[in-house]
């Protein structure tokens, strides 16, 4: 008789294997099925891990380059792409190894090969038929299944990437050389960080964006800071231009760059290498969704509150996802969420608005809530304090005083509806806004929290003053 499964979960990203781990924890018998060689999906594989540990040879050498100002004296620095990327493929190896740990920990099943559904399935029982690399085909008998499979690098039309010249995040990451000069189209979270770090690591850099700004999804003020701090960095910016064709000359990239709305004179740059982060595509093909109930849209797939398609027993999780964050934090979130419904706890669907998003660049962005835009959209009438890290005495003791953390405040009220952090740290400062959300905590509230002193947090504190109009240090 063929093994029968609780839950089988078609992909072992941050939102799969978080997934199995707790479903595992909750006694369910679990199969997690995987096409890689390795667990840990693209945001241990291709993704955020890879990406910070190269973020972190950059951070290292922009330090090494200005230690002589704190009275060290290290010379010319110099970059090591080859090892570089030799502990940067070291990280990953340690993490993927600590995934397959946390598989044989909490008794998943791991079943290598495409996982796809197959036909004929009921609330109660489904069958999914994973292929091996060899051919070899294995069904799993199951009473749900989660999807998890994730998302792929956005190609746009026509454009041929060749993992030598042309790239997205997935070949870069292995990219052996220095580029000369990279062009970069996407000014998003991805864009802006490959950005950071070849500028870093001494390459001239374009960064070309079809948006009026830097960084579209952030509040218009961190993104008018973001833009002025890359110039500042020798980044060069061009927004609200699109690339309107490509063409390899003499083993040289040649864009042609028209600006977006129509109007303009175009122009053209000459680049080493050209990296497209236009954005990530769902990977739902060939899942077997097709004569099932589920919803989709440009292969997303729609889902309730609690991760349910509209195919009984069916769910899905994480980057294909319809109208959802691409983060990795959120997979788990949602993953976590799936598996405690199929359990029958009682559960609570994911506030998105509390969802944080985090730029690793330098300077580091991080946010979470309404922008001071998307508040006043929704018929908020608020109020604003920004407070600068230029004011911050840590800030200036650790040599990075760009930035500044913004807090959106109901008007009527003060409660805190989102936090907007440039800056130093921002990405690990942001967790505190968190928390502040989830417990719908005022501004006075905020400014009752005794932070340490000196401290970068102090400056969400001073932004607190700020919103009722009297900081205390500016």
């Amino acid at each position: 008789m063929a093994e029968q499964f609780d839950v089988v979960i078609i992909g072992s990203g941050p939102g799969g294997y978080v997934a199995a781990v707790r479903a595992g924890q909750l006694g369910l018998k679990t199969a997690i099925v995987e096409k890689d060689t390795r667990l840990g999906g693209t945001c241990l594989l291709r993704g955020c891990i890879p990406t910070k540990a190269m973020l972190k040879s950059a951070e290292l050498a922009d330090h090494a380059r200005h230690a002589a100002d704190f009275g060290v004296n290290l010379g010319p620095v110099t970059i090591d792409i080859a090892q570089v990327l030799k502990r940067k493929d070291k990280v990953v190896a340690q993490n993927a190894g600590g995934v397959s740990f946390l598989m044989k920990k909490n008794k998943i099943t791991v079943v290598s090969g495409f996982g796809k559904l197959l036909p004929g399935g009921t609330a109660e029982s489904r069958q999914v038929a994973v292929t091996a690399d060899d051919g070899k085909v294995t069904t799993l008998t199951t009473r749900t299944v989660v999807l998890a499979t994730g998302s792929k690098p956005r190609v746009l039309p026509g454009m041929t990437i060749d993992g030598k010249l042309v790239l997205t995040s997935d070949e870069i990451l292995d990219l052996p050389v220095i580029p000369e000069h990279l062009l970069v189209l996407g000014a998003g979270a991805v864009g802006s960080e490959f950005a950071s770090v070849y500028r870093s690591f001494g390459s001239q850099v374009t960064l070309v964006e079809l948006a009026d700004r830097l960084l579209p999804v952030e509040d218009a003020e961190v993104s008018a800071e973001f833009g002025k701090a890359y110039g500042r960095r020798g980044i060069t910016v061009h927004t609200s231009t699109k690339v309107a064709g490509v063409e390899i000359v003499d083993g040289k990239i040649r864009a042609r760059l028209e600006p977006a709305s129509g109007e303009g004179k175009p122009s053209s740059v000459t680049a080493s290498h050209l990296l497209v982060a236009v954005g990530r595509a769902p990977v739902t093909e060939g899942l077997g969704l097709e004569g099932t109930q589920v919803k989709m849209e440009r292969g997303f797939v729609h889902v309730d509150g609690f991760g349910r398609t509209a195919e009984p027993g069916v769910y899905a999780i994480g980057d294909i996802l319809a109208g959802k964050p691409q983060l990795a934090h959120a997979a788990s979130a949602e993953g976590v969420l799936a598996v405690e419904h199929i359990a029958g706890l009682d559960v609570r669907p994911i506030d998105f608005d509390q969802v944080p998003g985090c730029t690793y660049s330098s300077p580091e962005v991080g946010s979470i809530g309404l922008t001071e835009a998307k508040a006043k959209d929704r018929g908020i009438e608020v109020k604003v304090g920004k407070f600068p890290f230029s004011a911050s005495g840590k800030a200036k003791v650790i040599g990075d005083a760009t930035g500044f953390i913004k807090i959106v405040a109901d008007a009527k009220y003060h409660q805190i509806l989102g936090v907007h952090i440039i800056g130093p740290q921002a990405t690990d400062l942001i967790a505190e806004a968190g928390a502040l959300l989830r417990l719908e905590c005022t501004v006075e509230e905020l400014l009752a929290i005794i932070h340490a002193h000196p401290t970068l947090s102090e400056a969400l504190h001073e932004a607190a003053h700020a919103v009722i109009g009297h900081p205390l240090h500016m």
